[in-house]
């Protein structure tokens, strides 16, 4: 393994060089960002350990810079500064793990045991991607805001990190947690899903933490929490929302403390299970509500991911469409996949879809059931999206216009805060005073905004800059 070592004290340099070289890796060093940039490119460094605060620049947009590059580099950063906020960013950039000064070096050798790990299953994957053939029919986000969404889910996916996605019912939350999941190092174990408002409150307890054979009325045996089952794999939380206080209160000292009591039990059970948790409810305004922790809130959120709803994102309407059409006639072994109707193409283009991908999904494979000689007709969809074209001008658009525009409107909203901000100096409080708007509503927008890829400073180059112009 190469290993590429940023920092701009000589001595630290040589120090984690030795410490490499003895542990059988390839070395190369730069003390600056421009220096580490040009040797990254070549694209040969499988690890940098990097400083955060360089001479010339920032270690965290270095990694941001390489990702965005596609260069498949791992990083660790190496900060004297023990900020979980710098962490994030470091983790939000690209990196994979963080270490603090002064290093200790068996946790080093650890971290980079995961390098390897990690390398070994990219690597195993391709082979099987190969041995596949590539046959499997693919998908690819049109919307800007999905593909911000598969960014953050690749970057968060090697790490350790607790994930928490928000969005509609429908949008593709379990989707996306298996996802993250398959790309992490923990990929080859359980992938645990779990719906927590299917589980009565009265058998919470035991459901994630198992019980002892007599534990209570009806407990004949011992069990397996759902902890225990998921133990070096991932526990996805799906409608996390659900669960009752006293059971959250149970649940956060599980995750931070990796140990669980079976119901019965004196004797605590050590469990190393990542979270992945999902909601379709507002859990800031449940947490105003006290309906949920907040430390349990920032537990889970560590880095939250939310997914648009359809209605949103039109560019995908028509890609996702294609797909599963595509993946009817793979999964039918048929020659040649379904086609529209012209007529179907426009009403389905101008749905609003208020079930997401899982209606599109549904809605694509009965037509597929019912469709005559391979083409979709106004027919075979159900009623109420064949109703629909009533509400479509003569060129098939009406809705879908109305959704480009609700687009554009959040472009303009993001840009009015962003240049908010900017006139108040970077004060949030104050910006939200402006905008007239709470200030825990300007801290939803933005990070809204963020997964959505509309980053502060790009108000300038935006449709508000040109339309001020006019």
């Amino acid at each position: 393994m190469h290993v590429l070592i940023v920092d701009d004290e000589r001595a630290i340099r040589e120090i984690l060089a030795d410490f490499c070289r003895r542990a059988g890796y390839s070395v190369d060093q730069a003390s600056t960002c421009a220096e580490a940039a040009a040797k990254l490119v070549r694209g040969d460094v499988d690890v940098a350990l990097c400083d955060i605060k360089l001479p010339d620049g920032d270690g965290i947009e270095l990694v941001r810079s390489i990702c965005e590059s596609r260069i498949e580099t791992n990083f660790i950063m190496v900060t004297a500064f023990a900020s979980m906020e710098t962490a994030v960013e470091a983790l939000r950039a690209g990196a994979s793990d963080y270490i603090l000064k002064p290093i200790n070096f068996e946790e080093l050798q650890h971290r980079l045991n995961k390098v390897v790990a990690l390398r070994g299953l990219r690597e195993e994957n391709r082979a099987l991607k190969q041995a596949a053939g590539n046959h499997a029919p693919s998908f690819q986000f049109a919307s800007p805001s999905m593909r911000a969404v598969e960014r953050l889910a690749f970057k968060v996916a090697p790490t350790a990190s607790t994930v928490l996605i928000t969005g509609e019912s429908g949008t593709g939350k379990g989707v996306l947690a298996r996802t993250i999941h398959e790309g992490s190092s923990r990929a080859e174990n359980v992938f645990l899903p779990v719906n927590c408002g299917a589980i009565p409150d009265n058998l919470l307890e035991s459901e994630f933490f198992g019980h002892t054979k007599g534990a209570f009325t009806g407990a004949d045996k011992a069990r397996k929490g759902l902890f225990l089952q998921a133990d070096q794999g991932t526990l996805f939380l799906d409608e996390v929302g659900e669960l009752p206080l006293a059971m959250q209160t149970k649940l956060l000292h599980a995750i931070e403390e990796k140990a669980i009591r079976p119901v019965g039990s004196e004797q605590p059970r050590r469990v190393d299970c990542r979270i992945i948790a999902a909601t379709n409810r507002d859990l800031r305004e449940m947490v105003r509500e006290g309906r949920f922790r907040e430390d349990l809130f920032f537990r889970l959120g560590m880095f939250h991911i939310h997914i648009p709803p359809l209605r949103e994102r039109a560019g995908d309407i028509r890609a996702l469409i294609a797909f599963l059409l595509e993946r009817v006639a793979e999964q039918n072994r048929l020659e040649m996949a379904f086609r529209l109707d012209r007529e179907v193409e426009q009403l389905l283009l101008a749905y609003s879809w208020p079930g997401n991908v899982r209606q599109l999904e549904n809605v694509i494979n009965r037509a597929c059931i019912l469709a005559e000689d391979s083409c979709i007709t106004v027919g075979d969809l159900p009623p109420e999206i064949a109703r629909s074209g009533r509400h479509l001008g003569g060129d098939g658009t009406g809705v879908a216009q109305s959704t480009c525009l609700r687009e554009r409107l959040r472009e303009f909203e993001a840009e009015i805060i962003h240049r908010t901000l900017a006139e108040s100096g970077g004060d949030r409080r104050l910006a939200a005073q402006q905008l007239g708007i709470g200030l825990s509503s300007l801290y939803r927008k933005l990070e809204e905004f963020e997964n959505m890829g509309i980053r502060p400073g790009e108000a300038e180059r935006g449709p508000l800059h040109k339309l001020t112009e006019l």
